[in-house]
């Protein structure tokens, strides 16, 4: 089962690194034009539903506000075989234009996007990507699909949310969102006519925020409101040092040190100072400082702000290039060279939660099905 969730994963990575690789070689499109004014880092809001969606989602969308600054693209379960009516089934719940995304369409501030029916969707340099699905229809994740996209294109102003819905679509891309230091916003499964896929996140651990769909537009202003700033962690005058923010994280990693017995201080500085942002936003607290307060005085904040440190940035097919050239320059000759050693052995170093394992398992079984070599092989890792 998590080989074939990973091979699934591996599908959409191969996809999307492919359509970047596509787009660097030409022009840009026309259509994306608007955003090269420095537009483009709006946040963007992808919402994931299913069974029961509808309703969620016209509850969500009748309490956003007019300009909010905010994309949104809906990425809804849909008959492949009948054309949605989604667009105009949403129009009646908001005063935000209602629009079916298109191939290389512009993603706009303040509008909804909506996903057609039969496409994956993905986003690229602030443009909409319509994809094929290469899953049989019982295997689709496209509310993962976009996800893993909008993470690694908006980073920390991806904002994902999941309603309610069956399965487990959505945990995996809240997890790229999370590690991206995006914000992750579930419906709480009592609201939820279909609680299948709020659960899995919620289990998964990934939510930063559970409540009813009608109260996560609030949450998401109140959220984005309180984000710093960039200048916010420039180095301090001397003068100013006690308040700084660097001295701030300096006291957040003592607190640290002295409840976990774990030492940050080594830690990529530029992750250290996302998460914590990520805990004052979500806290909407006034900078470093208050929190430095709130921490002395919460044990379970510092738990949780231990928790987010440790996620683990990974995923499966993590560069898919090297994963290409290993395959077609190191495991295709071997196999087809071996003669009388049939067992390779790997050794896989910080292998996370064993997405590069699998990765690798992966690679061997496509390749050995490929080249078909003279001798049964086998892989120990």
């Amino acid at each position: 089962f998590a080989a074939a969730r990973a091979r699934r994963a591996c599908l959409g990575m191969k996809a999307m690194a492919k359509l970047r690789k596509n787009e660097k070689s030409k022009p840009s499109p026309a259509s994306a034009a608007p955003h090269e004014d420095g537009r483009r880092n709006f946040p963007v809001v992808g919402i994931g539903a299913s069974a029961g969606g509808l309703e969620a989602l016209e509850q969500f969308f009748s309490h956003v506000p007019e300009r909010c600054g905010i994309a949104f693209v809906v990425i809804q379960h849909l008959d492949p075989e009948r054309k949605g009516m989604l667009p105009e089934l949403l129009q009646r719940s908001t005063r935000l234009p209602v629009v079916e995304a298109g191939d290389r369409m512009a993603l706009e501030p303040d509008t909804v996007h909506v996903i057609p029916s039969n496409k994956f969707l993905s986003i690229v340099d602030g443009t909409l990507f319509l994809v094929d699905p290469a899953e049989p229809r019982g295997l689709r994740l496209p509310i993962d699909y976009f996800f893993r996209a909008l993470a690694d294109e908006r980073r920390d102003r991806a904002i994902g949310v999941v309603l309610s819905g069956m399965g487990s679509d959505g945990t995996l891309g809240l997890r790229a969102i999370k590690e991206s230091a995006g914000l992750v916003l579930v419906q709480d499964p009592a609201t939820a006519k279909f609680d299948g896929m709020p659960r899995s996140a919620i289990d998964a651990g990934l939510a930063d925020i559970i409540a009813p769909a009608e109260e996560m537009p609030q949450r998401i202003c109140a959220y984005l409101h309180h984000v710093p700033q960039a200048a916010h962690w420039v180095e301090p005058a001397d003068s100013d040092a006690e308040r700084s923010p660097r001295s701030a994280v300096d006291r957040v990693l003592a607190i640290l040190r002295a409840h976990t017995g774990h030492d940050f201080s080594l830690y990529k500085k530029s992750t250290l100072h996302r998460r914590i942002e990520r805990r004052v936003s979500l806290l909407q607290l006034d900078g470093t400082a208050p929190y430095v307060d709130y921490l002395k005085q919460n044990a379970q904040e510092v738990e949780l702000l231990f928790k987010e440190l440790l996620i683990g940035v990974t995923n499966f097919f993590r560069d898919p290039d090297s994963w290409t050239r290993l395959q077609e320059d190191a495991l295709a000759p071997m196999l087809v060279a071996m003669n009388s050693r049939r067992v390779l052995r790997a050794w896989v170093p910080g292998c996370s939660t064993g997405e590069e394992a699998y990765s690798l398992a992966i690679a061997f079984r496509e390749v050995l099905d490929r080249v078909k070599p003279p001798l049964r092989c086998s892989l120990q890792i």
